[in-house]
């Protein structure tokens, strides 16, 4: 009996699909094109690919776990504008109903002074925004009556309107939730139709502006996920499971209900593949750079466990759902190359993406690419997915040389500059997190994948001075791969603000916490479940927290943690109370971790297939590997170029990459 699991990772250009099969150890890669008009064609097309090249008599039927990573919430986050539609609104506390308006005092980085920055709309314009009177004090106790007839007119309203997706947030309902309990049954019965959010359902703890906001993206992305998620279920005829944000999967049928903590799936599942490939060839330690061809995402994995934040933003949306701490930046293949209104060459961040795509597509882009910088230089293969897509390289070489024209340089320090520019990009988001986050870039190895992660890895061990990077076999389905990495994972968090805290009342709140995710893995099918638990702490009187594992001595854990990142702490100073704000627990239910195969050994010099002309110093015959054909122990010295079904490994002049017994070619300056 087989027992086959599949991971797809659907992106803006390709859909990555990877199969495992238990029982061998096998591990089949591919990739088909998105279909962004109907991600699901996309999807069911590279399964049946998958299992195709598999063989073996393998079904859909006879396929025990299916993982999907999905930026259907993100894109309709970042492209379909939810706040010029007319279908989200919002309802919150009489006398509140600014609080989008007044949001927080900070100004965006890059904005020296407020009077420069123009605040963007809100997600839900004034109009749109109702409240209904009840008040709740801080620790829950009502104050003030909920008014069953202002609810009851307000869901009225936005029936009436044809509002049809609302977020509803009360004052402390992160304390009490018994009045946005009663605003849902109302608006159950009052408006059918309308899918609601609750903020203590979403997001359990304190700051009513990050609270509402979080609590809204999630009602703007339900109609569209659960729309997709359930023609995905229909047409498939059984279950998969999600990747969400946090690192862990959650069931198709749950992840409807919360479909925020999807936002970022495809780069989470990104870092965790490659956090299990580098620990597996002995770098627990690494920067992650997954470059795709709209985008580059990066993240930091110390020990094995990618830093995660609650403090991240979707588009100029802070949603606070705990989530894998990635940087993205608009440098990917189809980032396009432009000229300033000073005539300078700027490289994104907007991005050519599938259709048309880069020039050498020929599919009917007009504007340059790094790709078609790459193609220019000879430095990519005139074909991708091993000639299922042919390149048109004169077509890039005409962009180039009019771009070039323009610029009044030659095309190969026209291209050569596009590549410099893309790299610095790309580097300027490896130090905002590492060395903003108080990380000397230089401690860490780095493992590159996606489908133009591999090309710039030479000038980037240069820009950041960089020890070596890692590429891992498949770099452009790490992110499918990592997909079956990952357990089945939620997260629960309850404010407890106290600067004397009872160990009973800590440890009761913890216990609820634990049952509620308890509940959620018996539902999805887990008797083995594993609870971590967590704590936001904070010096009394600072306006934000600092995470610690809640185990032993929690306080200080804390001063450890303070001193780490800010460079000091008050262990020993009693002046300076420790206040405890935040209780978390995650719900995991374990699974089996795909096992990574060991490459043969490999004695003898590596053949190269051919050789072709290629740019690095200047042009020049250039040998051409394939990465197949390379065992354990093979070096190869550059000027070379590596390239295999869905990425292109470029080796300078000054350089090798040597084979680990993994099969990732780690990338090194020569010795001497």
């Amino acid at each position: 009996m087989y027992s086959v699991r599949i991971g797809v990772d659907t992106g803006g250009t390709f859909t990555d699909v990877v199969l495992v099969d238990e029982r061998t150890g096998q591990i089949v890669t591919t990739k088909t094109p998105s279909t962004p008009s109907n991600p699901a064609d996309g999807f069911l097309a590279g399964v049946a690919k998958v299992l195709e090249l598999h063989g073996g008599g393998v079904d859909l039927a006879s396929v025990s776990a299916l993982v999907h990573g999905t930026t259907v919430a993100t894109n309709q986050l970042l492209e379909d504008r939810p706040d010029r539609s007319d279908h989200l609104g919002f309802i919150t506390t009489e006398g509140f109903e600014f609080i989008l308006e007044i949001a927080r005092q900070s100004v965006p980085d890059g904005y020296g002074n407020s009077y420069f920055w123009v605040k963007p709309p809100r997600i839900v314009p004034v109009h749109r925004v109702k409240t209904v009177p009840g008040r709740l004090d801080h620790t829950g106790a009502e104050v003030r009556p909920f008014s069953e007839d202002d609810a009851t007119a307000v869901a009225r309203w936005f029936r009436d309107q044809g509002v049809t997706a609302i977020g509803v947030c009360f004052l402390h309902a992160y304390a009490n939730p018994e009045h946005e309990r009663r605003m849902r049954d109302v608006l159950a019965r009052e408006h059918p139709g309308a899918v609601v959010s609750l903020s203590s359902d979403v997001l359990r703890e304190y700051r009513e502006y990050e609270r509402s906001v979080t609590t809204l993206v999630d009602a703007a992305v339900k109609p569209i996920m659960r729309t997709y998620i359930g023609n995905l279920s229909e047409r498939l005829g059984r279950g998969f499971s999600v990747m969400k944000s946090n690192g862990g999967v959650l069931s198709a049928a749950e992840v409807v209900n919360q479909p925020i903590t999807t936002v970022l799936s495809g780069p989470a599942a990104g870092a965790l593949g490659a956090a299990l490939i580098a620990g597996t060839a002995g770098h627990p330690s690494v920067i992650t750079l997954d470059g795709g061809g709209t985008s580059t995402d990066v993240a930091v994995i110390v020990d094995g466990e990618p830093s995660q934040t609650t403090e991240g933003s979707i588009g100029r949306y802070p949603c606070k759902i705990p989530m894998i701490d990635i940087v993205t930046v608009g440098a990917g293949g189809g980032s396009v190359a432009w000229i300033s209104p000073e005539g300078t060459l700027k490289v994104g961040p907007r991005s050519a993406g599938a259709d048309p795509g880069p020039i050498c597509y020929g599919k009917g882009g007009t504007e340059v690419t790094v790709t078609d910088a790459h193609v220019f230089l000879g430095r990519v293969p005139p074909h991708l997915l091993g000639g299922e897509i042919p390149l048109d390289a004169a077509a890039a070489r005409a962009g180039i040389e009019g771009l070039a024209a323009k610029l009044g340089l030659t095309p190969e320090r026209c291209a050569t500059g596009i590549l410099e520019i893309s790299a610095f990009n790309q580097s300027n988001a490896i130090r905002q997190i590492t060395v903003k986050r108080g990380l000397d870039v230089r401690d860490f190895p780095m493992v590159a994948f996606g489908g133009s992660g591999p090309l710039l890895v030479c000038r980037l061990l240069d820009v950041l001075g960089l020890k070596s990077a890692v590429v891992p076999p498949d770099p452009g389905n790490v992110s499918a791969f990592g997909l079956l990495t990952v357990d089945v994972k939620n997260d629960y968090v309850r404010t407890h603000v106290t600067t004397d805290p009872d160990p009973d009342e800590i440890e009761a709140v913890f216990r609820d916490l634990e049952a509620q995710a308890a509940e959620a893995l018996t539902r999805e099918g887990f008797t083995d479940h594993v609870y971590v638990r967590t704590a936001d702490l904070r010096y009394y009187g600072q306006a934000y927290e600092v995470r610690v594992p809640a185990d032993g001595d929690v306080e200080a854990r804390f001063h450890e943690a303070h001193q780490r990142l800010y460079g000091y702490g008050y262990r020993d100073d009693p002046r300076h109370a420790v206040e405890w704000v935040n209780l978390r627990v995650s719900g995991i239910g374990p699974i089996t971790r795909p096992a990574l195969a060991r490459r043969p050994e490999q004695f003898e010099e590596p053949t190269p297939i051919c050789t072709r002309d290629v740019h690095f110093d200047g042009w020049a015959r250039t040998v051409i590997y394939r990465r197949r054909d390379l065992g354990a122990g093979a070096v190869v010295h550059g000027p070379a170029v590596i390239e295999e079904y869905g990425s292109t490994l470029p080796v300078h002049p000054g350089f090798t990459a040597t084979m680990d017994d993994y099969g990732n070619l780690e990338v090194r300056r020569e010795l001497g």
